[in-house]
C-alpha cells in the first residue's frame, strides 16, 4: 500500500483492480478541508488515459508486477516466441502484445517483458539497437552545404528511418527505439 500524497509521476498502482501508471500529477491544498492529489494516470493493459482525484492520506495498492528479461527466438504466422532468461521457459505471444514494438523485433536481441499477475501486458526493446541498413539510396558528395541532409533508409527489421548521407546499405547503426531516430554509425570489422 501507498498513501496517495507519496505518488510520483511514474508511480505504478492498482485502480480498480487494474494497473496503472501515474502519468501527471499535482497536489492541492484549498483554503477549507484537506489536501487531495490530481492524477492522470494511463491504464497499463489498455493504454486508457484517465483522470482521478484522491484524498492524501488515501492508501492505494500497489500492483503485483514482475519484469522479465526474454530473449525474441523467431515468430510463426500470429505467433511470436519469447525465451525466460533465468529458466528458459518459452513463452507464446500474439500480435497484439508486439504490435508496439514490431518495427523493432530482431532475432537473438533481449527485451523487457512486464507481467501483471502472471499475464504479459506490455513489451519494451532495448533503449538503443544496432541494426543493419538493408536498403538505401547512396549518397552524393556535394548535395547538401551544410552537411545535415538525410535519406530513408530500410533496416533489417522492416522499419524505415532518416539517416545521413553517408551511410550505406550493409552499414550497421544504432538507432534510439523511442523515437526511430538515428544515432550513430557503428563500425564493426
Amino acid at each position: 500500500m501507498v498513501s496517495a500524497g507519496d505518488v510520483k509521476r511514474g508511480s505504478k498502482v492498482l485502480f480498480n483492480k487494474e494497473p496503472y501508471m501515474v502519468t501527471e500529477f499535482q497536489m492541492v491544498k484549498p483554503g477549507k478541508g484537506g489536501t487531495y492529489i490530481r492524477t492522470k494516470m494511463k491504464n497499463l493493459i489498455t493504454g486508457l488515459i484517465r483522470e482521478e482525484t484522491f484524498r492524501s492520506g488515501e492508501k492505494l495498492e500497489q500492483p503485483d508486477l514482475e519484469n522479465r528479461t526474454m530473449q525474441y527466438l523467431y515468430n510463426d504466422d500470429n505467433s511470436y516466441i519469447f525465451m525466460d532468461q533465468k529458466n528458459y521457459d518459452q513463452v507464446t505471444l500474439d500480435k497484439n502484445h508486439v504490435e508496439d514494438i514490431i518495427d523493432f523485433l530482431k532475432e537473438q536481441e533481449s527485451y523487457v517483458i512486464l507481467y501483471f499477475e502472471g499475464k504479459p501486458i506490455e513489451i519494451t526493446p532495448p533503449l538503443h539497437m544496432e541494426l543493419r541498413v538493408t536498403q538505401t539510396l547512396p549518397g552524393v558528395k556535394g548535395d547538401t552545404a551544410q552537411g545535415s541532409a538525410s535519406k530513408p533508409a530500410t533496416l533489417e527489421t522492416g522499419v524505415v528511418i532518416n539517416v545521413p548521407l553517408f551511410v550505406n546499405e550493409n552499414d550497421i547503426i544504432k538507432v534510439d527505439t523511442r523515437d526511430k531516430n538515428y544515432i550513430e554509425r557503428i563500425n564493426k570489422k
